[in-house]
């Protein structure tokens, strides 16, 4: 029996949460050859390593090696590997996840050699072009055969936008059927002894965002604002490089010294975030993922974006969109803190079965 092959892309580290479940229930399947391939578009030693591990991912049959860039220059660099690898394998289809550059060059590759894509997280919408997501999950959409959406605005945006039904499937969010997966492991790593924190007091945070660490203005609002919570909760805050680059040229780090329980720590590897985050009195973010798992997990979220493309987190969920304004991050803090969101729900098909559903859907091939 010939088997379907599928090329399962990967190009930065929130791919890969979304990849792991697909790409293991098809080594499963009988029916299935599918095959991993990684871009580099995010790739340092340490840090991809470690999540692969993390989500027992095998090693990546393809590396592409593209590295970093302006975003044309790793989206361009990516069109070109990405067809080279696909002339040679020849797979039935091509599945590409999320919003990054990798996620529109492979796509586009994939279809201009008249190879079916598949776009896990479609249909998702902040509505803001100045985010360079939006537009490579407009272009991407535009060009897939198979949409697998997450949540009812996604359906919403793609009848919109006149996407023809049977292209459309609501299945449900993988990044949950990557928490669901590994909770128990997280769950026994030892966080609390090696950052001398105890449940529920203490906050989590992460801040990346151009938008956010670019400007310094922005970047001294949001600090002004961390400097009055960390006096009431300390602020665990795995610190992206960027972020780090930007405190010391904006000229923060004698500010940031002044602020004790503001615990700047490296990088996590997915399954100590994703214990430490479990336990979190709440979260500070300007993630896309981060908003779904903390509504899965019922945790408060405070996220430094003034929208979303995940508007189901704030509808039904636990997130709460406030900007940068320091005020606004005061005001979600105080609700955060007491505890304003228990009546908080998962969304429909958050279940840890999207995966499945993919694969039953692209058995049909």
């Amino acid at each position: 029996m010939r088997k379907i092959k599928v090329a399962n892309i990967v190009g930065a580290r929130p791919n890969f949460m979304k990849i792991a479940p697909i790409h293991r229930r098809m080594q499963e399947s009988p029916l299935f050859e599918p095959v991993l391939i990684h871009t580099g578009q995010h790739y340092d030693e340490k840090m991809s390593k470690t999540f692969f591990v993390d989500l027992e991912m095998p090693e990546p049959d393809v590396y592409l090696g593209v590295g970093s860039g302006t975003h044309a220059t790793q989206t361009a660099a990516v069109l070109v590997e990405t067809e080279k690898i696909l002339l040679e394998l020849k797979p039935d289809v091509l599945i590409v996840v999320g919003d990054v550059n990798s996620t529109l060059a492979a796509a586009l590759a994939a279809t201009k050699l008249h190879i079916p894509v598949a776009h896990v997280e479609a249909g998702l919408r902040s509505f803001d072009r100045n985010m360079p997501e939006e537009i490579n999950r407009l272009l991407t959409d535009s060009i897939s055969d198979f949409m697998f959406v997450t949540e009812q605005s996604g359906l919403d945006n793609l009848a919109h936008e006149g996407v023809p039904e049977d292209k459309v499937h609501f299945v449900g969010n993988v990044m949950i059927d990557s928490l669901c997966f590994n909770l128990e492991k997280a769950d026994r790593i030892p966080v609390f002894e090696q950052y001398k924190l105890e449940p529920q007091k203490y906050a989590l945070m992460t801040l990346h965002r151009p938008s956010n660490v670019d400007d310094e203005k922005v970047l001294r609002g949001i600090l002004s604002a961390l400097k009055n919570i960390q006096q009431h909760i300390p602020v665990l805050f795995p610190i992206h490089p960027r972020t780090r680059k930007m405190i010391s040229q904006f000229g923060l780090d004698d500010e940031i010294a002044e602020m004790p329980q503001f615990l700047f720590v490296e990088p996590l590897g997915y399954l100590t975030f994703l214990n430490l985050m479990k336990n979190s009195r709440f979260l500070i973010t300007d993630s896309g993922g981060i908003q779904e798992e903390t509504t899965y997990l019922r945790i408060p979220c405070i996220t430094l974006r003034e929208n979303t493309e995940r508007p189901v987190t704030v509808d039904i969920g636990t997130n709460q969109l406030v900007g940068m304004q320091p005020d606004r991050i005061l005001m979600a803090f105080e609700k955060a803190m007491n505890g304003s969101f228990n009546d908080a729900k998962i969304p429909e098909l958050w279940d840890g079965n999207a995966s499945q559903r993919i694969v039953n859907i692209l058995e049909q091939l």
